[in-house]
């Protein structure tokens, strides 16, 4: 897994606003007055949000489990002149040097845990690493669009240089979504070269997701609707949780 997919992952993901899901977390620094210096990114993928926030001045140190992926990541930090640290671990056990002010983990790399044991061992990480008062702001796709958007559905997109077939399989009783991808990528010839991946996510309530943060030494701060900082309604397809290490009492605005 990961290994072509990191050739066209920017291609998929380029409509994505980076730069307002960056505004977001600086809202979020601000309503719980962090001012974050040194900052890590769980799952940062290709790095396009590692780099964003590098560039508005945080120490950024990006963390995933695929080596292709973290290559394109740091092919764009060498095009930018900026300086981060990469690191290729599992996010479910992963080793720093130090602590950090504060962690994130963002387009629904959490929903990639297997169960909440996982997701609990990635939690536990956390606190391990988390400067006392440090956020952790983490976004998962909701029960309901795993079920009913994602659910047992087909996608597909056309465009000149790749094309996609997405084609998904929801278990009900495992809360699971198996994407089946195929993709075909035009070569330097012009020729189309298939190659296929299989991902699969898993489908958390805020429930559960309460109380692995709570074992794993946790505090939740609160849970949001998309990129906002409104309760998020029973149709959601993206959750914003952000918790924090027990430290400081805060005045929400």
């Amino acid at each position: 897994m990961y290994k072509r997919f990191a050739d066209v992952y920017d291609q998929l993901v380029q409509d994505i606003p980076y730069s307002k899901w960056a505004d977001y977390l600086e809202s979020a620094f601000l309503k719980f007055n962090q001012k974050p210096g040194l900052i890590l990114e769980l799952g940062c993928g290709t790095g396009n949000m590692t780099l964003e926030l590098s560039k508005r001045g945080y120490e950024m140190i990006g963390l995933d489990i695929s080596a292709e992926m973290l290559s394109k990541a740091y092919e764009k930090t060498l095009a930018s002149g900026r300086e981060i640290l990469f690191i290729n671990q599992d996010m479910r056990n992963f080793e720093l040097h130090g602590p950090v002010d504060a962690v994130i983990c963002l387009l629904d790399s959490l929903n990639y845990m297997e169960s909440t044991e996982e997701v609990k061992q990635v939690f536990k990480l956390v606190n391990k690493y988390l400067n006392p008062g440090g956020l952790f702001i983490f976004d998962l796709n909701s029960p309901y669009k795993i079920s009913k958007i994602l659910g047992n559905e087909i996608f597909f997109d056309l465009s000149e240089n790749i094309t996609w077939i997405w084609t998904n399989t929801y278990d009900s009783k495992k809360r699971k979504v198996t994407l089946e991808l195929t993709f075909f990528v035009k070569n330097k010839e012009g020729l189309y070269e298939r190659f296929d991946e299989t991902h699969q996510e898993t489908a958390f309530t805020t429930e559960e997701i309460k109380q692995a943060l709570d074992q794993a030494g946790l505090q939740l701060a609160g849970v949001y609707g998309d990129l906002s900082f409104e309760p998020p309604d029973d149709r959601e397809e993206r959750i914003f949780y952000i918790a924090h290490k027990p430290q400081y009492s805060y005045n929400l605005k």
